[in-house]
């Protein structure tokens, strides 16, 4: 029987191989709340994917910290994949010209370059998110049209 945190090997990929892959399992005490994320109104808790997978996929949990003021403003990622699953609470984005209201139990594809702007959310809100490569960008960009005002928290 195998150890399951060894590496399972390397997979052949077109003319190259993939990184190798582990086993992971990382328990809500394992790995910290952070507040040095892409955001500073939101805490980050790492899910130990990325190393896992050789940074080829990225899984962290992202919640609320502080009130919404401006959001995260427009901006797009370079990643081939990226999905939120909202596990409390809700938050509003615009997509594109689309106000959409996710709430908890909501999934959400973003497609490959979609514009977006995260800009209310509330003080519960917590998502996961899952990214492929871990190490994707954020780009900004210019408005595609105007944002509601975030919801005061009381």
């Amino acid at each position: 029987m195998s150890d399951l945190s060894e590496p399972i090997g390397t997979t052949s990929v077109g003319s190259g191989t993939s990184p190798v892959t582990t086993f992971s399992h990382v328990k809500p005490g394992d790995t910290p709340w952070r507040s040095d994320g892409l955001r500073d109104f939101f805490l980050y808790r790492d899910l130990g994917i990325s190393a896992a997978t050789g940074g080829r996929v990225i899984a962290h949990l992202v919640k609320a910290n502080m009130a919404p003021e401006k959001g995260t403003g427009w901006h797009r990622h370079e990643a081939d994949f990226q999905i939120v699953l909202m596990t409390k609470g809700w938050a509003k984005f615009m997509y594109e010209d689309k106000v959409t209201l996710v709430e908890a139990g909501d999934c959400v594809h973003q497609r490959p370059g979609i514009v977006h702007y995260l800009f209310d959310y509330s003080p519960d809100m917590e998502y996961l998110e899952i990214v492929s490569p871990a190490d994707f960008k954020s780009v900004d960009m210019p408005p595609a049209c105007d944002v509601p005002s975030p919801t005061p928290w009381s």
